[in-house]
């Protein structure tokens, strides 16, 4: 896992991987705020390129960027692992508290029940779901939106 976190928390390296395997979050402005084993956080600014007709952040760009916060705790667990697990996004709910007019920042602390998931495809191998909650909060610390993305885990 420090493997994966080493690259995910270099910038440079970091963007590299988003211009070639998730592009839309590379012109989106994504950013990795704060990973551990546990928790992550993902910013999105309001600018151009994730804005809508309604002068704020577009419902995608804010469930991108919802979906990135939970996705980098599975991939830490799923980094180099042996044996691979595959991972598919298999459902989402959004829920929309407040127009998000700035920078949101999406946290999911919800790496331990991934990591649970992903092991018990491993030892049981059936898939398995979880449904990671991310929540997404303004500078001022107010709820803007909040998603739920069910991650399906198969081992292979």
């Amino acid at each position: 896992m420090a493997a994966f976190f080493s690259v995910i928390n270099h910038p440079l390296k970091f963007r590299l991987y988003l211009l070639k395997n998730v592009p839309a979050a590379y012109f989106s402005g994504l950013k990795i705020v704060h990973v551990t084993a546990s928790a992550c956080s993902v910013s999105i600014p309001f600018k151009w390129f994730t804005r809508n007709p309604f002068r704020s952040t577009y419902f995608a760009s804010l469930s991108m960027a919802a979906e990135l916060s939970t996705g980098v705790l599975a991939m830490a667990q799923l980094y180099k692992r042996k044996p691979p697990v595959s991972l598919l996004v298999t459902g989402i709910e959004g829920r929309f508290h407040k127009k998000a007019t700035g920078v949101t920042v999406f946290t999911c602390n919800d790496g331990e029940a991934i990591r649970q998931a992903i092991e018990g495809a491993v030892e049981l191998r059936t898939p398995q779901e979880v449904k990671a909650h991310s929540i997404g909060r303004n500078k001022q610390g107010e709820v803007v939106a909040e998603f739920w993305i069910t991650w399906s885990f198969k081992a292979k």
